[in-house]
């Protein structure tokens, strides 16, 4: 990172310190062609986004994700009054590789119901993690070292060596694969019509672990109303963000801020406050400069740290530091 050295440069050509130092502080942002927003996760009350704009968050990803129409019209109207967005909507989990028709159509149309809320809400995209595997001998998250069929998306080794032990496994994730892809094909036309993007997120699901596999999948839809929702946390423990970051690229048009802190053997860890964890914040902040994205940053998490706290943890992040 050369911030520090840019910082030194310019304090020692100014002529005043006192307005150095705050053009400093300013600088590092500055250097970044992309702007980043500031968001979190709830209900979005009044009373919730006032106090998240008095702490100086932008928007809202609203945890309501069954809100009739009418209901998100509501809270939009409310959230512009303040200067505030609801951004997106959290739908999570759904069960895409049931072996139950009745199961996967119901979530289906749970989704219909999320991304018509999202266009009231007056936001662009749906956060849907597609469904999970486990119950079966997988790698543990260091022993991962896949090979894939790019046209299919297919799994053909998980690991080094003799990989019949994973036979279940395997077979697990390319139905979740093949399953969670005629899903979301049926959901495409709804996303075009109401306007709000489909992003994927993996979330300790045991599917798509590496970035390669998860960029290949995501792109496979070859569509503009599927994309990559990146929580820059979740996946520390499989690779480095930066380079989840880097194989996703455009792909990815939203970001989780979060943060894990690996064990010292850098096998497994725990989730922690923001900056707190193994997560490079600064390299991240290049990272998406260099794609290009353009967007909001909504923190996850970090529930010990108060409003205020996590606004000025945010800012340092945005700043590249």
């Amino acid at each position: 990172m050369n911030h520090r050295v840019t910082r030194r440069d310019f304090l020692s050509t100014s002529a005043v310190a006192g307005v150095g130092l705050m053009a400093a502080g300013r600088l590092s942002a500055a250097e970044f062609k992309t702007k980043l927003l500031k968001a979190m996760i709830g209900k979005p009350t009044e009373a919730t986004l006032a106090a998240w704009k008095a702490a100086g968050f932008e928007g809202c990803e609203s945890s309501s994700r069954q809100a009739s129409p009418e209901e998100a019209v509501a809270s939009r109207k409310i959230a512009e009054k303040m200067g505030m967005r609801i951004h997106s909507v959290l739908r999570g989990w759904t069960n895409f590789n049931s072996k139950d028709p009745k199961t996967v159509t119901k979530d289906i149309e749970s989704v219909e119901v999320c991304l018509r809320a999202c266009q009231a809400y007056g936001g662009d995209a749906v956060l849907l993690v597609p469904c999970r595997i486990s119950g079966m001998p997988m790698p543990q998250a260091w022993e991962f070292d896949i090979e894939f069929d790019e046209k299919t998306g297919h799994v053909k080794k998980v690991a080094a060596g003799d990989n019949s032990k994973y036979k279940d496994y395997i077979e697990a994730h390319n139905y979740a694969t093949d399953s969670t892809r005629a899903a979301v094909e049926k959901l495409i036309p709804v996303a075009k019509q109401t306007g709000s993007v489909i992003t994927l997120e993996n979330v300790w699901n045991n599917l798509w672990v590496k970035p390669a596999l998860f960029a290949n999948f995501v792109a496979s839809f070859n569509s503009p109303w599927v994309k990559a929702y990146f929580d820059i946390g979740n996946h520390v423990k499989y690779a480095p963000a930066e380079e989840w970051i880097r194989a996703l690229g455009k792909l990815i048009v939203k970001c989780h801020v979060k943060d894990f802190k690996l064990n010292e053997n850098g096998q497994g860890g725990r989730f922690c406050d923001i900056r707190d964890g193994s997560v490079n914040w600064p390299l991240v902040r290049q990272e998406l400069d260099k794609i290009g994205y353009n967007g909001w940053m909504t923190i996850e998490g970090s529930g010990g740290l108060s409003l205020d706290e996590k606004n000025k943890r945010l800012d340092l992040i945005i700043a590249g530091k």
